[in-house]
């Protein structure tokens, strides 16, 4: 046999000895390893779910706009579409139905065109309330009669005939206790008493999740929804047989007037899925997965802590293989395959409980009104290799380090009676975890000074203050122990001392052990900062440019309600309460190119209820072609009153401005005005988004808010707010975030916690011995369990007290990064942190009451000998 041969043989079989020594040692160890396959199953449950899910919720969106959109084979609709930072969907202008349609049906081989009207509505449930407007999309539209060219399908009733009569979606109805015969309010935003006369379903499903639909005859929904009659958001056509839907978009196209266009009904619906579900999705999953990422963060430290103490505890036994002739590579092979072994076998069960998660998500959202697909799971490849791939690595890259340790074991270390972790740290790391820290923190200071040019900046400096956390983990666990433990000690005497002991034994191990529960509560405390800054600087906003009495707006954020109507300020203008009732509208336009929302409103009286600040030029007079910009837009472009720029409409003209007045504050008031006679030609729907009221002098609050609410409930009960509730009620959305975010976190804490109870129960196997020498000179069981459970508080105290610290401070840098305008504030909301570091003792507590219980039960003699 050659040497090569030989050595390939040796190599082998030196491999089959350690994965045998591995699965030995998995079984008769196997509670060791409770927390690190636990660890693991959870980090990929969530992470397959969260694919598995996405894949499903993407396909099922897919099937759904296929299936309602089945019979369009082109539509038809002005080209420009203009996309603003806060409208990533964009918004494309009506066109003229009159030419448009009898150049697309005398068009050869078209069989059918319809108009398409869709502009904002929101029905008034039975009780009052409105239905949706939380975010989901509330429309309108004319009824399509055409079967095949309407996307909604007729499931009950009839179709609306006269003025008056509307088709609803059947989740819309459900959700507002409506039904066939009802009469109620669609906010047009003007409100129009409509009956129901019909119920339908979208693609077979009750609706488009918490979207709404109001299908009014064709002349209600012009009179409505479009600026002018003749008007259509967009014209459906049906092809002929034999016409396929490429042939008819280029006869179309030829035959159209300028300034319209004709697409595929494949690529209108692909469109449409991607508009109302991508956005959503690829927010929806991203967030998903990065606390799936969180969580798997998490596992390292429980995992890595795990083995480093397993390896510890088996150094006598690692030492006599080496003397029994292992090589180092075995030890080492004998300890990567056990991670091996539990990786892959939680991994497997992670993969089963994620697609069991996402089949229990499917039943349980149609449950709330989101259309997940009744269909079978969609489960590819990827999302099945990434979440094993990701816990195999996470395992093995968590026990890297302990087996190298472990495979450096001296064969001389077995004459040691017992062998455990060093206690000391050395000042190399101390220095390494010193340096790191000042790096960090000076990269994250800089980058949050910087504003958020230097996002990538912060988030550098960000990674390493967390990395200097880990190294200068163990240095401070020493510290904060003995600081911690003093008051512990003097509460409950040698419990609390020998509690804080045993803690102080290893501070790497302490260190380890309490990273993982750092890193959860660093991001709870990170999301809690942010989001009470962000209402901070909401309030601040309001209180600084708010010079009104009392707001009137709608409830809802994103794409959802629709508005306020444009006659509300003149109605609420002639009550004799009221000195300025001034409407704030919405626009877009490209101005130089670029897509901005513009805000329509009076300009000359902006100052008697909103705070400019120093106003530049004159807020009078603007016309018809005149605007005012912000003072950061006029730096931006070297504009001054008196500079013009090129504004460009959703109706494909093109107008030359004149900037007539630079102004200082915009969070409000936004950075473009103009007037209501400049937005007229270009306008869709009239809306305003806000209503700001003064009273007169003299009249107080109570008496001038219920006259503006008299006249409110005449046009859809809108909120009447102070300026108090006005900027409360501008923050409701970050509160629905903040709740997301804690109960995604949660697993990451969970986590955290078996890594705690974890390391527990092995200290409790590693002490036998110990423990029962205490029992046996006078403890008892109950100060057995104390010392246990104070052990473990000690340490996420620690835990929670440097996650404290750590979230603080990226939550300050991240409101400094974000900030683009310089009206950022730093808020530290002191009742939900403390209620977080409550919470993180708490978990300590409950950690520790499992090996608590189990070192109590220790039979005093057996644990003696042992």
């Amino acid at each position: 046999m050659s040497a090569d041969s030989r050595a390939g043989a040796s190599a082998g079989g030196s491999a089959r000895t350690a994965l045998r020594i591995s699965l030995a040692s998995l079984r008769t160890h196997r509670r060791r390893f409770a927390g690190t396959f636990s660890a693991v199953l959870l980090g990929v449950a969530f992470l397959t779910g969260t694919l598995v899910m996405g894949d499903t919720l993407r396909a099922g969106f897919d099937t759904l706009f296929g299936n309602a959109t089945s019979g369009t084979d082109a539509v038809v609709r002005t080209e420009g579409v203009i996309t603003t930072s806060d409208d990533a969907m964009g918004t494309r202008g009506p066109l003229r139905t009159a030419a448009s349609l009898r150049a697309v049906r005398g068009t050869p081989g078209v069989a059918a065109a319809e108009p398409s009207i869709e502009g904002a509505g929101q029905l008034v449930g039975a009780g009052g309330q409105p239905v949706g407007g939380k975010g989901p999309p509330t429309t309108a539209g004319n009824w399509i009669h055409d079967k095949e060219l309407n996307p909604y399908e007729l499931a009950r009733g009839r179709a609306p005939r006269a003025s008056g009569e509307a088709v609803v979606n059947e989740g819309a109805a459900e959700s507002g206790k409506l039904k066939i015969g009802d009469v109620t309010t669609l906010r047009t935003p003007d409100p129009v008493r409509v009956k129901i006369v019909g119920l339908a379903t979208f693609g077979g499903e009750s609706g488009m999740g918490k979207a709404t639909f109001t299908g009014l005859t064709r002349a209600d929904a012009e009179k409505y929804l479009m600026p002018e009659p003749g008007m259509a958001a967009s014209i459906r056509v049906r092809a002929e047989d034999g016409t396929s839907q490429g042939q008819l978009a280029e006869r179309l196209e030829a035959a159209l007037p300028k300034g319209v266009e004709a697409v595929t009904g494949d690529e209108a619906a692909e469109e449409n899925s991607e508009n109302v579900s991508g956005q959503f999705l690829t927010l929806f999953t991203s967030m998903l997965l990065v606390f799936s990422g969180i969580a798997l963060l998490v596992a390292v430290f429980s995992i890595h802590n795990t083995f480093a103490i397993v390896v510890a505890q088996r150094t006598r036994e690692n030492a006599l293989l080496r003397a029994l002739g292992a090589s180092r590579r075995q030890v080492l092979g004998t300890t990567l395959g056990e991670a091996a072994a539990v990786g892959a076998v939680a991994s497997a069960v992670g993969l089963a409980a994620g697609i069991g998660m996402a089949a229990g998500l499917q039943a349980l959202f149609p449950a709330i009104g989101f259309p997940f697909p009744e269909e079978v799971l969609v489960i590819k490849g990827l999302s099945l290799l990434l979440p094993l791939g990701a816990g195999l690595v996470v395992c093995l890259g968590s026990a890297l380090l302990p087996a190298v340790r472990a495979g450096r074991t001296a064969p001389l270390a077995a004459l040691r009676e017992t062998a455990a972790e060093h206690s000391r740290v050395s000042r190399v790391r101390a220095a390494v975890g010193v340096v790191l820290g000042a790096a960090g923190a000076g990269l994250t200071v800089l980058g949050a000074a910087s504003g958020s040019r230097s996002v990538t900046l912060t988030a550098s400096g960000a990674v390493a203050v967390l990395a200097a956390f880990v190294v200068l983990g163990p240095v401070a666990a020493a510290l904060a122990v003995r600081v911690a433990g003093r008051p512990v000690a003097r509460l409950r005497g040698t419990v609390g001392a020998l509690a804080q002991r045993n803690a102080l034994r290893s501070p790497k191990r302490t260190a380890a052990t309490a990273g993982a529960l750092m890193i959860g509560v660093a991001v709870v405390t990170l999301f809690t900062v942010f989001a009470s800054s962000l209402k901070a600087m909401m309030d601040e906003t309001v209180s600084r440019n708010f010079a009104g009495d009392v707001a009137v707006s709608t409830p809802g954020f994103g794409a959802g309600g629709s508005g306020l109507s444009p006659r509300l300020a003149p109605a609420v203008q002639r009550l004799p309460e009221v000195d300025t009732a001034l409407g704030l509208g919405k626009g877009v336009a490209r101005v130089n190119g670029v897509g901005q929302e513009l805000t329509v409103t009076d300009p000359a009286a902006l100052p008697r209820v909103l705070h400019l600040g120093e106003v530049d030029g004159s807020l009078t007079g603007l016309g018809a072609h005149g605007m005012a910009v912000s003072r950061s837009e006029a730096a931006d472009h070297g504009w001054r009153p008196g500079s013009t720029a090129t504004l460009a409409f959703t109706d494909g003209t093109e107008e030359r401005f004149t900037v007539r007045a630079v102004y200082e504050t915009s969070e409000l008031t936004g950075d473009y005005v103009i007037t209501h006679r400049a937005w007229a030609p270009h306008r869709t729907q009239d809306t305003d988004s806000l209503l700001a009221v003064s009273f007169e002098d003299g009249v107080s609050q109570a008496a001038g808010e219920a006259a503006v609410e008299r006249v409110a409930e005449r046009y859809g009960e809108p909120d009447v707010q102070t300026r108090e509730e006005y900027a409360q009620s501008s923050a409701a959305g970050i509160d629905m975030m903040l709740t997301l975010v804690y109960a995604l976190l949660g697993l990451a804490v969970l986590i955290a916690l078996l890594g705690i109870a974890n390391t527990l129960t092995l200290a409790v196997y590693e002490r036998t011995r110990e423990l029962g020498l205490l029992r046996s000179v006078g403890q008892t069981r109950g100060q057995l369990r104390a010392m246990v459970r104070w052990e473990s508080v000690l340490v996420a105290a620690f835990g929670t007290a440097g996650g404290l610290g750590l979230g603080a401070f990226l939550g300050w840098a991240l409101v400094r990064a974000t900030d683009s305008r310089g009206v950022s504030v730093f808020s530290l909301p002191p009742l939900q942190l403390t209620a977080v570091a409550m919470a993180g003792v708490l978990a300590g507590l409950l950690a520790g009451w499992r090996p608590a219980r189990r070192a109590a039960r220790l039979d005093v003699l057996r644990a003696v000998a042992a």
